[in-house]
């Protein structure tokens, strides 16, 4: 279920685009285009491209559609199919002068199950961007993809407006293909604006989670959390209950499949489990990143595990909030 699997913290891909027609068109935008950042951050603020039906939201489910500032920009849309991802959610990002994204790690069912890709538009050799162990600068045209389970930062030390296209998919064919040739080491090629009126066609993600978590997509994810798992002694009994949690999940998808019958079954095991489970994993055991492990639990298995119950838990405090991007 991962969307990539990197042994590195950062990978530049080998592409890269006409900086000044991506600079045209970002500057050309209406300033009423740009809104503050979900999180609130001073000094961090997006233009939407694509979104929950198009609207003026900065939500994660529901079908996505391209906005009115997606269709000002005729050579991002040329971009993005040749990249040839089936996008979701994806803005023009910006950070302002002196300001940063604080440090944090994307432990968030979305970011588990989607790649992120940065393209720079407008930026300056002070903007660093760390993730684990290392720090670059991501260059005007250029396009990048990092590890976004490592702690990661950006910082602009510059006097302007830093802006990057941040597009986030799933993995396609000819994704993969650009990664795999990130990693031979093949020659980077340079695609220009396309004299064509018509605008390119572009696949946009419709379905984000399923109803019900299948069992081998809960056993991915855990397979994944436990190979970033710490030391603490509680962590091998909470691997195995929910090994069980797993097992019994597993016996109700083969009796009642998604069906709603099976639901009650599925919300009894999930409140269990889950109870079981925040005893066990107390503010002490921590992952290899020193992250919370209940905190990733929650995120990637007990929240998304029914999709069709989530809407009623966003209010709860036991929720994962979202970070931050």
């Amino acid at each position: 279920m991962a969307a990539m699997i990197f042994d590195t913290p950062f990978l530049k891909l080998p592409i890269q685009f006409d900086a000044e027609a991506l600079e045209r068109e970002t500057r050309d935008l209406p300033e009423s285009a740009w809104t503050p950042h979900p999180t609130g951050f001073v000094g961090n603020e997006a233009v939407r491209l694509i979104s929950v039906n198009g609207g003026p939201n900065d939500d994660f489910d529901g079908p996505m559609r391209p906005t009115e500032n997606l269709a000002r920009m005729p050579y991002v849309q040329q971009l993005m199919a040749e990249l040839g991802g089936v996008w979701t959610r994806s803005r023009l990002m910006g950070l302002g002068p002196g300001a940063e994204v604080p440090i944090h790690l994307d432990a968030h069912y979305h970011w588990r199950t989607h790649m992120r890709i940065h393209v720079p538009i407008i930026t300056d050799p002070k903007v660093l961007f760390t993730c684990g162990n290392e720090t670059v600068h991501m260059a005007p045209s250029e396009c990048w993809t990092f590890d976004s389970f490592r702690w990661h930062r950006v910082e602009n030390g510059w006097s302007e407006r830093r802006v990057h296209l941040v597009l986030d998919t799933v993995m396609t064919p000819s994704l993969q293909a650009l990664v795999d040739a990130a990693r031979t080491g093949t020659r980077t090629k340079f695609f220009a604006p396309q004299p064509s009126s018509a605008p390119p066609q572009l696949h946009f993600e419709q379905f984000n989670a399923p109803a019900v978590m299948s069992h081998w997509e809960m056993r991915c994810h855990l397979a994944f959390i436990f190979s970033h798992g710490g030391n603490h002694p509680n962590i091998p009994i909470i691997r195995d209950r929910l090994d069980r949690f797993a097992d019994a999940w597993a016996a109700v998808w083969a009796e009642y499949g998604s069906g709603p019958a099976g639901m009650p079954v599925y919300r009894k095991l999930l409140a269990e489990c889950s109870s079981e489970v925040a005893q066990l994993a107390h503010d002490q055991v921590l992952m290899k990143s020193r992250y919370l492990l209940r905190a990733v639990l929650d995120a990637l298995i007990f929240v998304p595990a029914l999709a069709s119950i989530q809407a009623d838990e966003s209010a709860s405090p036991s929720r994962p909030r979202q970070l931050f991007a």
